[in-house]
Formats: structure tokens, sequence, C-alpha cells
């Protein structure tokens, strides 16, 4: 008998810890990140939810005879943003999952 009330009393925090987890993560999806290469030359913006939403290119970053260098440019700015997605989520969710070997 005692050990069912504390089962009930585990799925219940359970479940209030998933609610929470739930509204931490849509208020995470709705802020954006804006992943910058050197100098600012491209700006990649993200959603919360790892959706590329913005990407700016300065004219001064095009030269038609490097565009090798410009499209390093496009690879920095969407790594930072990526991970600033990343960071951001471990800090506000990883909480739910230290210690689940996720």
């Amino acid at each position: 008998m005692m050990r069912g009330m504390n089962m009930q009393q585990m799925m219940k925090q359970a479940k209030a810890m998933q609610k929470k987890m739930m509204a931490e993560h849509e208020e995470l999806a709705k802020q954006e990140f804006v992943g910058k290469a050197p100098d600012d030359m491209v700006t990649a913006t993200f959603s919360g939810d790892n959706q590329l939403i913005d990407l700016k290119i300065k004219p001064e970053a095009v030269d038609p005879d490097d565009i090798d260098m410009l499209q390093d440019l496009v690879i920095a700015a969407v790594k930072d943003g990526m991970k600033q997605v990343q960071d951001a989520t471990q800090q506000k969710l990883g909480k739910y999952t230290q210690g689940m070997g996720l």
C-alpha cells in the first residue's frame, strides 16, 4: 500500500516536471539567436528550435573572384548561430536530462 502511494507521487512529480520542461522548450523556441562571421560580414539568425530564419550578407563580403571566402563566412555564421541555440538549450533544458545518459 505504501509503495503504491510513493509510485503515485512519483508519477505526479514526473508529470509536473514534463509540463515545466515543455513550457521552457516553447519559451526557448520563441527566442532568436544571431550567429556572426568575423567582422559581421555574414549573420545567420536562428529560432530556438534550430530553424534558420534569416541570413544577411554584407555587399563587401561578395567578391566574385573569391567565392570560397563567402562560403566560409556563411558556414562560420551558421555554426555560431547553431552553437548559441545548442548552448541555450543545454542551459535551459539540460537539468532535465542530467544523469539520464542522453
